[in-house]
């Protein structure tokens, strides 16, 4: 019986990002194989340090982890929502997860970023 519970948070969550996209371009986030991606279908990742309203990435850490940036007036939807990072700017973050890419994945499918100082792992749903 947790199987379908599970399908259907997975559903729901991610409809959110449905909803977001109905006011917008793209939606910001999508799941691909199980982990989450970016409108480019880049992938996405979480580190161990942050919290759901801050990120401990910046400085020359946000140059090989780029945060998945917000415009300014983001909205919440659903699981998605935006923190303010340290400068200020907006960051995507998913379940309280702000989300990054990682600068050595070169194309959509890479996750080469998983695992990396024991800290960083892929995004999933």
């Amino acid at each position: 019986m947790k199987l379908p519970m599970i399908a259907l948070s997975l559903v729901v969550g991610l409809s959110a990002c449905d909803a977001y996209a109905a006011g917008h371009a793209t939606a910001p986030v999508a799941q691909t194989n199980g982990i989450l991606v970016d409108a480019n279908g880049m992938s996405l990742y979480t580190f161990d340090p942050d919290t759901a309203t801050s990120s401990a990435c910046n400085g020359g850490c946000a140059v090989n982890w780029p945060p998945l940036a917000a415009p300014a007036d983001a909205d919440e939807a659903g699981k998605l929502t935006a923190i303010t990072r340290q400068d200020g700017s907006k960051q995507w973050a998913y379940d309280g997860q702000p989300l990054y890419l990682w600068v050595n994945d070169r194309r959509p499918g890479d996750t080469t970023g998983d695992g990396v100082g024991g800290n960083w792992h892929l995004a999933r749903p």
